[in-house]
């Protein structure tokens, strides 16, 4: 069953480090740039994925094709797909051994959410880190290493 407790939530953002944003726009007005920023700002590593602009760098991170390709733990990967693309995000995120699955406002995918819960993986669906950090009250965190 996905995370909808603030306390389960609020425990998630506070135990992850590393973020991998599936569906990261390079355009400033698209709401995945806003949120990659805000979660730096708030002290998450975060690994930005398309593989349409694959090579560049959004916020001084090199924008990685897939979530395999980026060698390093992933605790959270943040799905910015909609809801029927979701599914195959979801599968990555199992693959490359994520500890949980956040797929945002409006992105509800019942049957991945199950597929993530059964590999171990906790799971939020419809809500935005960048809304629950502030709203939950959580202080910026300890970066990870890089």
């Amino acid at each position: 069953m996905p995370l909808t407790a603030d306390a389960d939530i609020a425990e998630l953002l506070s135990t992850t480090r590393t973020i991998a944003l599936i569906g990261i726009s390079d355009r400033p007005t698209r709401p995945s740039y806003g949120v990659m920023q805000a979660l730096q700002m708030h002290g998450y590593r975060v690994f930005p994925v398309n593989p349409q602009i694959t090579g560049e760098h959004i916020h001084g991170e090199y924008v990685w094709r897939e979530l395999a390709q980026i060698g390093e733990p992933i605790d959270l990967v943040d799905i910015f797909r909609n809801s029927a693309a979701a599914g195959d995000a979801v599968d990555e995120a199992i693959a490359a051994g994520a500890k949980a699955v956040w797929m945002q406002l409006g992105v509800v995918n019942e049957a991945a959410a199950a597929r993530a819960e059964a590999a171990g993986l906790q799971v939020v669906m419809d809500r935005c880190p960048a809304i629950e950090i502030p709203r939950l009250g959580i202080d910026r965190i300890e970066p990870a290493a890089t």
